[in-house]
């Protein structure tokens, strides 16, 4: 807190200034100018594919002009950050106070966690203003037509191998998009045969940053999945493609401290979606549906269902703390969520192949498997499922595995109250169905038919 009111008061001032847009080589490239006045300046560069488009036409197109514009005004938080700056002075187009308002909102709600473990408090009426000094888009608007067919963003986990596996059966056409591919993510695609279907953006942070970063300036958490949100509408635009569909989730809206608004998921939450939907309707106007295909089901549905798509199970990744690598740690609260929400569907022996280490047996772990199962008040800051999924798998798992020795973290559980509570409880979760969602008919049938009559079956 005292470093927030410190650089607050000595950097009164951000700057969004301006954008440009050019052709290099076979892409666009797209290249933001901030400022925060008297420390640095940043300029984070993105990269599209072109592909049929016309650059030229492109830059007098207001839709196409928007987008870029708006996943700059997402992209300016991640530099913000580092100072607070209390002024946002924003060039370019111009926001009306509806916009303002939503912009700060998606601010402070992404924002939550990164205030949280800051200790920073501030209120969403005080922590921002932002001044918009841009002129108005009078570039004419050209909304796609006619346009049919999924753009898939792949993250390299569990979850966008079923969108992707689920798609692949409805004939769409189908193009997979991944920003800075690595190896989950590129093996993904290749185990779903979509190599030839393949959309890369490139996203180059500003080395400012990251030295500031390094200097103690400011960091933390930010809505990554907002960034996922408006580029992969400017990416199904560039490709006629109609429905933009994300991998998240109805256990995401789950806040990760009881009793708080502290979401380390918000930007993958349903309220997100929807007003990222209502933005994109109202004030972009490209004729893209983004939604989340999964979005009726559990962590729990998934990982049963992707439990048959063996194809993917040496090669998915969701570690944060082993991203770099590409391993799974075999130490982080994430590693620990994706073994035991695997585990009434795998055996204990094939958990281990797939992790590489017995995180069942690591007492070590049970500090996280604390935070996993609800005993303390914070879930771990990880896109993790809810409280009652975890604890529902875990009591399945030793259920099934009654028959041997139980590993050394099911043993602990077993001790707490909540095995008592969770193991004489019916199982919800086969036949869940969130009808919170924006799932056109024809996807909301074929996930229903698939998931949750699959599951049903397979029982």
């Amino acid at each position: 807190m005292d470093k927030f009111l410190e650089y607050r008061k000595k950097y009164e001032a951000f700057r969004y200034t301006g954008f440009e847009v050019a052709k290099e080589d076979e892409d666009i490239k797209i290249e933001y100018h901030f400022k925060i006045d008297g420390l640095r300046e940043f300029n984070p560069k993105w990269r599209f594919p072109l592909g049929d488009n016309n650059i030229e036409e492109l830059k007098e197109n207001g839709t196409f002009m928007e987008m870029v514009f708006s996943l700059g005004m997402v992209e300016l938080i991640s530099y913000w950050k580092t100072a607070c700056p209390k002024k946002v002075y924003v060039s370019g187009y111009k926001l009306n106070e509806k916009q303002i308002d939503w912009w700060k909102e998606l601010y402070f709600l992404g924002l939550g966690e990164y205030f949280y473990t800051n200790g920073i408090k501030t209120a969403k009426e005080d922590f921002m203003e932002i001044i918009s000094i841009g002129e108005e888009n009078t570039k004419k608007r050209k909304p796609l037509t006619n346009n049919e067919g999924c753009l898939v963003p792949i993250g390299g986990g569990k979850d966008s191998s079923v969108s992707l596996e689920l798609l692949k059966k409805s004939g769409e056409n189908i193009k997979c998009y991944i920003i800075n591919p690595r190896g989950a993510t590129l093996n993904t695609v290749k185990a779903g045969g979509m190599e030839q279907n393949l959309i890369v953006a490139k996203r180059t942070l500003d080395k400012n940053m990251l030295e500031l970063n390094s200097e103690g300036f400011l960091n933390g958490h930010t809505p990554y999945s907002a960034i996922v949100a408006f580029s992969s509408t400017i990416a199904a635009y560039l490709n006629n493609l109609k429905y933009i569909t994300l991998s998240n989730e109805d256990s995401a809206n789950e806040s990760t401290v009881k009793g708080s608004n502290v979401n380390h998921q918000y930007s993958k939450s349903f309220k997100f979606e929807m007003d990222f939907h209502n933005y994109e309707k109202f004030y972009i106007g490209s004729n893209t549906l983004y939604f989340s295909l999964l979005r009726p089901l559990s962590e729990f549905q998934i990982a049963g269902y992707f439990a048959a798509l063996k194809q993917y199970h040496s090669i998915f990744r969701s570690c944060n703390a082993g991203s770099k690598e590409d391993i799974w740690c075999g130490h982080c609260p994430k590693c620990l969520f994706v073994y035991l929400i695997m585990s009434p569907f795998l055996s204990l022996e094939k958990l281990k192949e797939i992790f590489g280490t017995d995180m069942l047996n690591d007492i070590n772990m049970k500090e996280n498997l604390d935070k996993l199962i609800g005993l303390t008040a914070e879930k771990p800051f990880e896109c993790v499922g809810s409280r009652d999924e975890v604890n529902t798998a875990i009591c399945i798992a030793i259920e099934k595995n009654s028959n041997k020795k139980l590993p050394a973290l099911f043993e602990y559980y077993k001790t707490t109250a909540l095995y008592d509570k969770y193991s004489h409880k019916e199982n919800e979760y086969f036949n869940k169905f969130n009808e919170e969602n924006l799932l056109p008919e024809k996807f909301k049938k074929l996930v229903y038919d698939e998931v949750v009559l699959g599951l049903k079956k397979g029982k």
